[in-house]
């Protein structure tokens, strides 16, 4: 249910196939582009699944249905907490949560049969790529500007990693660092507007 992951000023907003704004400055993606990185990652009720970028929980949510067990990272203790709470309300128990640093993973539990990545960075992280496991996949925006940003895949072989350009789209930056306890919006961050999301 969608509407349990929206601001409630943007409830009636919650079944458009836009992205929508949600607490510190981020956004919950568009529908669709959830479904098509749901669809783009392959995956089985066996896979263990790495997310970045928790925001609101709704890709996490939607994933937890179809795999084993699903981690996700958040630099925000807002939004973490807020997204564990959902967790909680519709009984899924497969989700764990943790704040820290997207841009390094979390090593203690890889590696990961899946890894998806829900904001744009210029390249994808090394630690990212080292916690893939041999024969896994990451989906993840790429792109040195929000306007210029491609969703890609990239699968990790015995030859190498090989990478697919998918769609083009717009996520928020993939920011180095731990937002940290009693954080705030970083200044210049402004409210966006469902049709700017």
């Amino acid at each position: 249910p969608r509407e349990l992951f929206v601001d409630e000023a943007f409830a009636d907003h919650a079944y458009q196939d836009i992205a929508l704004p949600i607490e510190c400055g981020q956004t919950i993606s568009q529908p669709y582009v959830v479904a098509f990185m749901t669809e783009k990652l392959d995956l089985d009720e066996r896979h263990k699944i790495l997310e970045i970028g928790t925001g609101s929980g709704y890709q996490a949510a939607v994933l937890s249905h179809l795999c084993r067990r699903v981690y996700t990272v958040e630099r925000w203790r807002e939004l973490q907490k807020a997204a564990e709470r959902r967790f909680a309300k519709l009984g899924i128990t497969n989700v764990t949560t943790i704040i820290g640093d997207g841009w390094l993973g979390w090593p203690p539990q890889a590696p990961f049969d899946r890894i998806i990545v829900t904001a744009a960075a210029k390249e994808a992280p090394p630690a990212l790529l080292d916690q893939l496991k041999m024969g896994g996949r990451m989906i993840i925006p790429l792109g040195e500007s929000r306007d210029a940003q491609q969703l890609v895949e990239i699968d990790k072989t015995e030859a190498g990693l090989t990478e697919m350009p998918l769609l083009p789209v717009r996520f928020v930056p993939l920011v180095q660092g731990r937002a940290g306890v009693g954080a705030r919006v970083p200044k210049g961050a402004r409210a966006v507007k469902p049709e700017d999301a």
